[in-house]
C-alpha cells in the first residue's frame, strides 16, 4: 500500500510553526513527514527559511510515532559529508529510530553561499558518491580516514550512535543518478511521476527498495486563490530541475519564471477544493510505482485548514487507491 506524507517545507513557515505542523500532521494521521534543507527560499514571497536540523530536533522530540526524514540535504558543499554523518545519527537518536536520511547533489541556490563555484553535475554526483561512503563508514564506528578525490577525513568518530544506522535515500532525475542512487541508497527520491526513473531503478539494482516522490498541491475553499497563492510562491516549480539547480537566488527564479501565468501553474500543480482534481494528480505518482508520496501544502498560512481537509476528506480517498 502506498504511503501519504507531509512536507514541512522551511521555505515557507518559521521554525516554531514547523514543529506545530509536525504535530498536526502526525494527529491528522499522515503516515511520514519529510523536510526541505534550504539557506533560501526558491522565491521572496515564500519568505522563509529556518536551519532544517535545529527543526528536525524539535520535531523529533515533538512527535512520537511518525517517521521523519530530509528531503533532501545536500553533503557536499555547505556541509561536509562527516558533519551530515554526526547530526543523522543524532536525529536518529532523538527519533528513536524514526529518521532517513535523504540526500541529493543539491542546488546552487544552497550551496553558493560558501563560495568556491557551483561543479558542473557529473563532478557533483562524484561528489555525492563519496559522500555516502564516508557517512556509511562512520556509522559503522571506528575512526575513520578517508582520502578521496574531493573530500578528506582525518581521524574522525561519531560517539553517539543508534543501534541501527539510518536509512538513505537518495534524489535522482536522470540515467547517472539513478544509477547512483540504486547502487549507494536505500531508496529513491524523485519529485517527477516519470514511470521509466523506477524502471532504471530496478534495472540498476534498486529492485524492492522503495520510491518517494513528493508533489505540490495548493488546497484553498476559493480555487481562485489557490491559483494565485501556487503563482506567488510556487512559479518556480515550471523550470524543472535541470534549471532549478543552477540558479543561484531568489531574484533569478523570479526573473525566470515572469512570464509564468497562474493557469500555467494550476495546470501542473492541483489547485482549490476538489479532492478528485487533487487525487487525480496523486495517482500519477501513484502509477508511476512510487511507494510513498509526500504532498506540499503551498503556502505557510495555510497549513492548519489543509491538515484538517486532508484528515477529513483527502487522505481517506486516496487510501482508497
Amino acid at each position: 500500500m502506498v504511503e501519504f506524507g507531509y512536507t514541512l517545507m522551511c521555505e515557507q513557515a518559521g521554525p516554531t510553526q514547523l514543529v506545530r505542523d509536525a504535530c498536526l500532521a502526525e494527529e491528522a494521521g499522515f503516515d511520514f513527514a519529510v523536510m526541505s534543507d534550504h539557506y533560501f527560499p526558491w522565491l521572496d514571497a515564500q519568505g522563509h527559511s529556518a536551519y532544517a536540523w535545529s527543526v528536525l530536533g524539535a520535531v523529533a522530540q515533538a512527535t512520537s510515532r511518525i517517521p521523519l526524514m530530509t528531503y533532501v540535504t545536500c553533503p557536499i558543499r555547505r556541509y561536509h559529508p562527516a558533519v551530515v554523518a554526526q547530526k543523522a545519527a543524532t536525529v536518529a537518536l532523538l527519533s528513536e529510530g524514526r529518521f532517513t536520511l535523504g540526500l541529493g547533489a543539491g542546488e546552487n541556490l544552497n550551496e553558493h553561499v560558501v563560495g568556491g563555484g557551483w561543479p558542473p553535475v557529473d563532478l557533483r554526483h562524484e561528489m555525492l558518491t563519496e559522500a555516502i561512503e564516508i557517512i556509511r563508514e562512520l556509522w559503522d564506528g571506528g575512526y575513520l580516514r578517508y582520502d578521496g578525490e574531493h573530500f578528506k577525513v582525518e581521524s574522525a568518530k561519531l560517539w553517539d550512535l543508534p543501534p541501527t544506522p539510518p536509512k538513505i535515500g537518495v534524489a535522482a532525475s536522470g540515467p547517472q543518478s539513478v544509477r547512483l542512487a540504486a547502487h549507494y541508497g536505500d531508496a529513491l527520491i524523485a519529485t517527477e511521476p516519470k514511470p521509466e526513473l523506477g524502471e532504471m531503478f530496478d534495472e540498476f539494482g534498486g529492485t524492492g527498495k522503495p520510491r518517494i516522490g513528493q508533489i505540490p498541491v495548493c488546497y484553498d475553499t476559493d480555487t481562485e486563490a489557490a491559483k494565485q497563492r501556487a503563482h506567488e510562491q510556487f512559479r518556480w516549480f515550471a523550470g524543472g530541475w535541470k534549471v532549478n539547480a543552477e540558479l543561484p537566488g531568489p531574484s533569478a527564479f523570479a526573473a525566470a519564471s515572469q512570464f509564468v501565468t497562474p493557469d500555467d501553474v494550476a495546470e501542473q500543480i492541483p489547485c482549490g477544493p476538489d479532492v478528485a482534481t487533487h487525487v487525480e494528480a496523486i495517482k500519477e505518482y501513484v502509477d508511476a510505482g512510487y511507494t510513498h508520496v509526500a504532498l506540499v501544502q503551498i503556502g505557510g498560512d495555510h497549513q492548519e485548514e489543509f491538515v484538517a481537509w486532508a484528515n477529513k476528506e483527502l487522505l481517506p480517498a486516496l487510501r482508497e487507491l
